[in-house]
């Protein structure tokens, strides 16, 4: 066994031992159903702006795209890190927050679904709002355990990577169980500090490589950059540091798009506007959470755009999604200090992964328990048996994410892509309408959600059919900022054409009096 080998396994055995002392101590702040799913809306800013930064971060970031982008696009990529800084983080805390907070409060909604109900009095709504979530963010999940099982195994080439997905999984199940949100809200305040202090090592790492040579190298080892004759990824060094993005400007826009405007219209994001406790959380939290996205998301594309640079413009063997674990393996493969320092980087890369899981799981966990099952069966489940239920299904959520994660799917961006803007593009019309205006009625809300679902769906019908999935996929961009941009536009539509009832026009008066209060 390598050094490297051991120090990973000693950093994942410390790291696993206090996630579990973290769910464990959550355990008794976990008994109600409040208290599991939201933390009794009584959550501070900096655990909640920690929470919100590293569910936006996983290791598909590191992994697909700042991987994959960075090696194709270049210095132009920096681009999708500041976007979701910026329109994915400030703009989603300065807009949706404090909204969300009271409105949400003013329902008694705990789940996204659980909104959709209570806000345009639809019960079918949150049916079909629940079985969404659950079945599209099986994928986004199988994502996340894929891109860090093939970063363990670049580490361990030994491992099987579904050994390390299952490892990871039965970690993310201990203390999610346990604890529920609040487990997930502490452990993510470690993870995030745990994120910042590794981007910036690997980061300080990768630049003084000396393929690199800092920052002013990067540009100009970049511009005199040729591809080699069999490189299947051929580029120009005027590509690679164009500061726009060159070619791939009309790519690198839609994928700034999906993923800041996506945060507009997912569930697990939203969620942690439900749980902050005061308006004074919201302004501290809005600072730290956005100066954790630029470190974080900056950071992940610069390094992706030096690859080139580290591995001599040779894709490894794996394809795309091995550039940043043989970018690791060879900045941080030798001496001590080096190898301590990737043992770091692998703890980091766990972090951001399982924050993004343990996110997505309980959201999906909590739509079926929660919404769909006390929906469907027409009786009043107590809120003991919903919270026992809602555990129980955490397990099988993960258990579906790994089976998915096992089917060697190898599109792991194009994947993540697919459910990010399938279910942002159902969600984010009728979710933002209806924190704003008193006119949304409950079909215009229903023709967001529907529209988001069908042009994703439709699009990759279609294209499958003439072509095959994997063109589908690599629309996926494409596709979901599609589906966000048709369902924010219909909603305000549909909903002028079809005016609210009398008495439904007084029920969302008494709501939004919740603006006025606190």
């Amino acid at each position: 066994m390598t050094n490297a080998q051991i120090y990973t396994l000693i950093a994942l055995a410390v790291y696993a031992a206090a996630m579990a002392l973290i769910g464990c101590i959550s355990y008794g702040k976990s008994k109600t159903l409040d208290g599991f799913l939201i933390g009794g809306r009584n959550v501070g800013g900096w655990v909640t702006a920690f929470a919100y930064g590293t569910t936006y971060f996983s290791a598909v970031v590191f992994v697909g795209y700042a991987g994959q982008h960075g090696w194709n696009i270049g210095i132009g990529a920096v681009w999708i890190g500041i976007g979701n800084a910026v329109l994915g983080c400030l703009l989603s805390w300065l807009l949706f927050a404090n909204k969300t907070r009271k409105m949400t409060k003013k329902l008694g909604a705990r789940t996204m679904p659980d909104y959709f109900e209570k806000r345009y009095g639809s019960k079918g709504m949150k049916i079909l709002a629940a079985i969404i979530i659950f079945v599209f963010l099986v994928p986004y999940s199988a994502a996340v355990y894929k891109g860090l099982g093939s970063l363990f195994s670049a580490v361990f080439p030994g491992v099987e990577t579904w050994v390390w997905m299952l490892i990871i999984a039965c970690l993310t199940a201990i203390y999610l169980v346990a604890g529920g949100y609040i487990a997930t809200a502490y452990t993510d305040l470690v993870q995030g500090i745990v994120m910042i202090v590794g981007v910036v090592c690997l980061l300080v790492a990768v630049l003084s490589h000396d393929s690199v040579g800092g920052i002013s190298g990067l540009f100009e080892n970049l511009k005199s950059f040729k591809s080699l004759p069999n490189d299947p990824n051929p580029t120009t060094g005027e590509q690679l540091t164009n500061i726009f993005g060159g070619s791939a400007f009309k790519f690198l826009c839609f994928n700034i798009m999906l993923t800041s405007f996506g945060t507009w219209g997912l569930p697990q994001m939203l969620g942690k506007f439900y749980a902050v406790k005061d308006t004074a959380a919201i302004k501290r939290g809005t600072i730290i959470s956005t100066f954790f996205c630029l470190v974080i998301g900056c950071g992940a594309y610069l390094i992706g755009s030096s690859s080139r640079l580290i591995l001599g413009g040779t894709l490894p063997e794996g394809g795309i999604d091995a550039v940043i674990p043989a970018v690791l393996m060879q900045v941080l493969g030798s001496g001590t200090l080096g190898v301590i320092l990737l043992a770091v980087i692998m703890i980091l890369l766990l972090s951001a992964s399982m924050s993004t899981l343990e996110a997505v799981v309980l959201t999906s966990a909590s739509a079926v328990a929660v919404d769909l099952i006390p929906a469907v069966s027409k009786k009043e489940v107590p809120a003991k048996h919903q919270m026992t239920l809602t555990r129980v299904l955490c397990l099988v959520f993960v258990a579906c994410s790994f089976i998915f994660a096992t089917q060697n799917i190898p599109i792991i961006v194009s994947l993540m892509s697919f459910s990010w803007g399938i279910v942002s593009g159902c969600f984010i019309g009728p979710y933002i309408w209806g924190l704003f205006s008193k006119k949304i009625t409950k079909i215009g809300a229903y023709a967001g959600i529907l529209t988001g679902l069908l042009t994703v769906g439709g699009a990759t019908l279609v294209i499958s059919l003439t072509s095959n999935f994997g063109v589908a996929a690599s629309k996926s961009p494409e596709m979901g900022v599609a589906a966000m941009a048709l369902s924010f536009i219909v909603v305000p539509v549909v909903s002028l054409l079809t005016k609210n009832k009398t008495e439904e026009q007084e029920r969302v008066e008494e709501i939004f009096a919740c603006y006025k209060e606190d």
